[in-house]
């Protein structure tokens, strides 16, 4: 399929290069974490050999956890083998300028080893194999992520000073749909929204969430890749631009033990002909090819719960009466349910509730696909809707722990089928060390109930 063009064209940072008004070029790949790595390039250097050649990085990139600390046990890189480097092979349809950086712009790298070969566990990568695979049945991917967020007045460096306690919240009650309440912050709010519109993403709306200084900025949907893309581009750039108004906000899936950040994740298909794969004829207007891609959602949701909830964290979401879902289940416009499907005819798509704000998209979109196709491939009927509380339905739940995510996804042969051994071992290992890290952790929980009265 043919992607939307490009924010920026080569030929148009070359003349903002020679114009002086482009000084820097940011050479970034997306870490495991979801996070945007790489390096600050002189706009000429980018220009004469970055851009024909790429760039070199460690491969620790790829085998760290979120501290940035090197972790044994994985297999593409370790002390033994001397932490070499692999290439960054820039994607120029991602050239854009970053408006919140003087002079600055930016492009996003595919990640392969030094002999070309794609580097199997990066997360792009991931999501292109199974692009791949769904190209080969003349489908392509449709989606739209809705990216949740905590503003707070207080700085990241006097959050990190009080050990992220005490934070002032940017609005001191419930301020879902209040106009009120996003006007109180408007001047972030509009920095953000100016900013990604610079950067060629489309703005659609901005609202109040139920937390305490929650909001969510919407965006449209576009292309798979195009989508996890900006995605990173926005996260990483809400960050810098809430710093730039000595502000700061959280993607984390679970501050406090209020409502949770959420990362609604809608996709659909189109055929070669450009038009819905989804709609048709049968029951509730879909598609035979509809009916098995959401019944694969259904089968696969419990083994890829650990790609679409990479943190020990994000499992605190998950609670009833919450909005965020705790059983395997589908409904038609039933927010109870972790697949909701919404829209009708050339708008008909399914959106998976379980993904918190700490997701990396292109993994959790990678799981979708994948899971739809194990449903195609194997035409799995599909259940009937749940159309009540599935919270209380008795359906199946999706793992509790990020343990319990590990295990499915380590014994699951249709993630190996799917994505590879070497993936699959990949991300068990990290999910693995995020879970030894946090066993080792004694929380601020355990000192308050154990300090003086044990």
């Amino acid at each position: 399929m043919e992607r939307p063009p490009a924010p920026l064209s080569v030929d148009e940072l070359r003349r903002l290069v020679e114009h002086g008004d482009v000084d820097t070029v940011l050479v970034a790949m997306t870490d495991m974490q979801g996070r945007l790595q790489g390096k600050r390039c002189g706009a000429r250097y980018f220009m004469e050999e970055v851009l024909p050649h790429g760039a070199e990085a460690c491969n620790y990139l790829l085998a760290v956890d979120v501290e940035m600390n090197t972790v044994p046990g994985y297999a593409m890189t370790s002390w033994e083998s001397g932490y070499g480097d692999f290439a960054l092979s820039p994607d120029t349809s991602t050239l854009r300028v970053v408006p919140w950086h003087q002079g600055t712009a930016l492009v996003l790298c595919d990640v392969e080893w030094l002999d070309g070969r794609p580097v199997a566990p990066s997360p792009r990568q991931v999501l292109r194999r199974q692009l791949d695979r769904l190209a080969e049945y003349g489908l392509a991917a449709y989606v739209g992520t809705e990216l949740e967020f905590f503003t707070f007045s207080t700085s990241y460096e006097e959050a990190w000073r009080r050990g992220y306690r005490d934070l002032e919240p940017a609005n001191q009650y419930n301020v879902d749909y209040s106009l009120v309440g996003t006007g109180r912050i408007d001047g972030l709010l509009r920095g953000i929204t100016r900013g990604m519109t610079g950067a060629g993403l489309y703005v659609e709306s901005v609202k109040g969430e139920c937390n305490l200084g929650q909001h969510e900025i919407a965006f449209r949907y576009s292309d798979a890749l195009s989508t996890c893309d900006n995605h990173t581009v926005y996260k990483t750039g809400a960050k810098e631009i809430a710093a730039q108004h000595g502000m700061s906000l959280s993607f984390m899936a679970k501050f406090d033990e209020r409502e949770g950040n959420s990362c609604h994740i809608h996709l659909s298909l189109r055929g070669s002909d450009g038009r819905s794969a989804m709609a048709g004829d049968g029951a509730y207007g879909f598609s035979p090819l509809m009916e098995h891609f959401l019944a694969g959602q259904l089968a696969c949701l419990g083994e890829l719960t650990a790609l679409l909830a990479p943190n020990v964290n994000s499992y605190k979401r998950f609670a009833e009466g919450s909005f965020a879902p705790t059983a395997v289940a589908w409904g038609v416009d039933n927010r109870t349910c972790s697949l909701r499907v919404v829209g009708h005819g050339e708008s008909l798509r399914f959106e998976n509730r379980l993904p918190g704000g700490d997701v990396n998209p292109y993994l959790a979109v990678a799981a979708l696909i994948a899971a739809g196709l194990h449903g195609l491939e194997n035409r799995l009927p599909l259940e009937e809707p749940v159309t009540g509380n599935a919270y209380t339905s008795g359906k199946p739940r999706v793992p509790s722990t990020l343990r319990d995510a590990a295990d499915r996804l380590a014994a699951s042969e249709m993630a190996v089928q799917a994505f590879g051994e070497e993936v699959v071992q990949h991300y068990v290992h990290a999910a693995r060390t995020e879970v030894a890290a946090f066993d080792a952790a004694v929380t601020d929980w355990e000192r308050v109930r154990g300090f003086e009265r044990l």
